[in-house]
């Protein structure tokens, strides 16, 4: 084995030799079934599960069990990633990716890009012989030009089915047609699609569909516009921000409930949006710690694209302002509606660095209006809820994907980025461990 893969197998392996008992000693525990700390708890963690759950004077640590000290330390479910692409198996990012992951607590990525070579990844995690959080994967997307017609874009459909992937994903430039007979053959089939709203359907169209998820906000703003606006002509920009002008914000209720009632589930990744638009310079958000991690041609893609942003036509900080509130507003009201809230960033994305992302999501959920509560919710029980995974609750018997930090999130949600450890699926990962992991893929010169 070449001596570099064989030192990251190394680093990956640290806290998968921990013994097959953990008992987590004098902990305070968030447990995200309600808003509550439990205070001076063992946790008992026995093969993947929380066993055992109570008072430290009353509950025992088993003999041989590798203790971790909880004293004065909050224990959280794991966090999730509902909109990341993940690389190929092949790629030399993959590591880098995942190391990164579990180093923000992230034990859950639901892959919106889907790779054949995903599929026996996602088995490989689960069955422990990779290290890395739980891969929840689409296959490779729909779109406007990987779909040649209705039957074709139904064929693809059940071929996904078929080989295995989780669920579909929607990419632009479908007609009404192809989307419709794809969103026909997923609902026969109790196959989920997620993600864009295509322009040919809108969002009508999209939340009448069964879509279990729409990401980006996608669809919103157009659908905010007058009647008379015509969404085939004109020009919205990324993600329609360059309309914010012209909206009817009297309609943001209505467009909240109406995504309640179809049971839809929104993942804002507000962070991508609102780092591409915004007033703050590239040079500052290339001076984040986290930009250690990222090579520098990726980061110089980066300044690209956020510089063509704020030169497209129609574009001025006025405008790009009054998006953000908007769709803070929006991601307000569809909470508070009771529409699904998912906590997803896209990482990689532009500024958006796998794990380090997801605590800048979760500071702007609560900048939209959430609370720390609600908005890690939306990165833990919600997201159990909506995958149906035996995880987001500290509770007995469910699977043992927990963070501990080091301050209380409740308080503050900025509390996330303070990690003592992590555990995926029953291994620790000790502070130690988190700054090898770290250590191995930091490129230097911009932390």
């Amino acid at each position: 084995m070449h001596r570099c893969i064989f030192v990251l197998v190394s680093v990956l392996a640290f806290g998968i030799a921990a013994a097959d008992t953990t008992a987590f000693f004098n902990v305070n525990v968030i447990p995200m079934s309600d808003e509550r700390i439990i205070r001076q708890q063992t946790v008992i963690v026995s093969d993947g599960l929380i066993e055992r759950i109570g008072d430290v004077d009353e509950v025992p640590v088993p003999e041989g069990a590798g203790v971790i000290d909880g004293t004065d330390r909050f224990l959280v479910p794991g966090l999730a990633e509902m909109h990341a692409h993940v690389p190929p198996v092949a790629s030399a990012e993959l590591d880098r990716d995942f190391a990164l992951f579990i180093a923000n607590g992230v034990t859950t990525v639901r892959g919106m890009l889907g790779h054949p070579s995903h599929l026996q990844l996602r088995s490989d995690l689960l069955a422990g012989k990779r290290a890395g959080p739980r891969l929840i994967t689409s296959g490779p997307s729909l779109n406007g030009r990987s779909v040649s017609g209705p039957a074709d874009g139904a064929d693809q459909v059940r071929q996904q089915h078929s080989a295995g992937y989780d669920f579909i994903k929607i990419h632009p430039g479908l007609d009404d047609e192809e989307f419709t007979a794809i969103a026909e053959t997923a609902n026969e089939l109790g196959m989920p699609f997620a993600g864009h709203v295509p322009v040919s359907v809108g969002l009508g169209g999209a939340l009448a569909s069964g879509m279990a998820s729409i990401d980006h906000l996608d669809g919103y703003m157009a659908a905010l516009m007058p009647r008379n606006y015509d969404a085939s002509g004109g020009y919205g920009g990324f993600f329609d921000v360059l309309l914010a002008d012209d909206v009817d914000t009297d309609g943001t209720g209505d467009l909240a409930a109406a995504t309640a009632r179809a049971g839809t589930w929104i993942v804002p990744t507000e962070t991508l949006v609102e780092q591409l638009i915004n007033e703050v310079p590239a040079s500052e958000l290339c001076s984040r710690d986290e930009m250690q991690y990222v090579p520098e041609a990726t980061i110089e893609r980066w300044v690209a694209a956020k510089r063509q942003q704020q030169q497209e036509r129609g574009y001025s900080p006025d405008v790009a302002a009054k998006a953000i509130a908007l769709r803070r507003m929006l991601i307000r009201e569809l909470h508070d509606a009771g529409a699904g809230i998912l906590l997803g960033s896209d990482a990689p994305q532009v500024f958006n660095v796998p794990g380090f992302s997801l605590h800048r999501e979760l500071e702007l959920m609560v900048a939209a209006g959430l609370t720390p509560f609600e908005a890690l919710q939306a990165g833990t029980v919600s997201v159990a809820q909506f995958l149906g995974l035996n995880t987001g609750v500290i509770e007995v018997g469910r699977e043992a994907d927990l963070v501990m930090l080091d301050s209380n999130p409740l308080e503050d949600i900025a509390s996330t980025r303070r990690i003592h450890g992590v555990m995926v699926r029953g291994r620790w990962y000790s502070a130690a461990d988190i700054e090898a992991l770290l250590q191995r893929f930091r490129l230097g010169g911009r932390g």
